[in-house]
């Protein structure tokens, strides 16, 4: 049997017995739905619009938020591994803040950017861009340095032609582990964001879930959250992953 049937045997194994649970011990919609109820809700949702324009709109904001903190990461990973000062000083900071979650910094973001998509692109950006820092650096120090004594033989220097070349495909495999990490803290940042900021998304309908007593909105916000996550992480993040860590010899290729 393929791991596809069995994941899929598995999950309607799962909301079988989550309805015959839900009949049994007679639990009121409003505490938690059942499986029919929450799909109704999910299938209604994306016919008329609501989910899928909110999907899209989250969408939006975390791709936005998701790049200026990758690049943002990178670059200060790179800073901190090439200069030791900086490292002690402002990377002992970083590490710091990123014990800190995002969205305390919302009244922050509430105070200077409004209620709007600027605020929650900031803490969105900031959930991940710490957590990208510290692996950019974490790669880019375990890079042997035979490698760069060799560019620099060739004559690629220590600018940016050093950093681009040669630091970044070295230090992909630590890379791709950090954005996949960061991934996951932006997602939760952003949903975190969107309970109290204004617009459409899906934070703003598990809050107008909570408001309405509609716990199957709530959970159909909830599935579709993880559907993408599991979806992103699968068909691009861990493919990459495999990729990368056949290309520089560090896993067997998969039959």
């Amino acid at each position: 049997m393929s791991t596809a049937l069995r994941r899929t045997l598995f999950l309607a194994i799962l909301i079988l017995a989550w309805e015959a649970a839900y009949r049994l011990i007679g639990w009121p919609a409003w505490k938690f739905p059942s499986a029919l109820q929450t799909f109704e809700t999910l299938y209604n949702g994306f016919i008329d619009g609501n989910l899928l324009e909110a999907t899209y709109q989250s969408m939006k904001r975390l791709l936005t938020a998701f790049v200026i903190s990758i690049s943002v990461g990178t670059v200060l990973g790179f800073l901190f591994a090439r200069y030791r000062w900086l490292d002690e000083t402002l990377g002992f900071l970083v590490v710091a803040l990123q014990t800190v979650p995002s969205i305390a910094w919302l009244p922050f973001a509430i105070i200077w950017f409004g209620l709007s998509d600027t605020s929650v692109i900031f803490i969105t950006a900031l959930g991940a861009t710490w957590t990208m820092a510290m692996a950019s650096r974490t790669g880019i120090i375990n890079i042997p340095p035979i490698y760069t004594k060799a560019a620099q033989t060739l004559g690629t220097g220590t600018g940016f032609r050093m950093f681009f070349q040669i630091m970044v495909p070295a230090s992909f495999p630590h890379l791709i582990t950090g954005v996949r990490v960061a991934w996951a803290f932006a997602w939760r940042a952003l949903v975190a964001g969107e309970l109290i900021a204004r617009g459409v998304g899906l934070g703003q309908n598990l809050q107008a879930g909570r408001d309405l007593g509609d716990t199957a909105l709530i959970l159909s916000v909830v599935f579709i959250i993880g559907i993408l996550g599991t979806i992103s992480d699968h068909f691009c993040f861990k493919k990459l992953e495999e990729r990368i860590l056949v290309r520089y010899g560090l896993a067997g290729v998969k039959k």
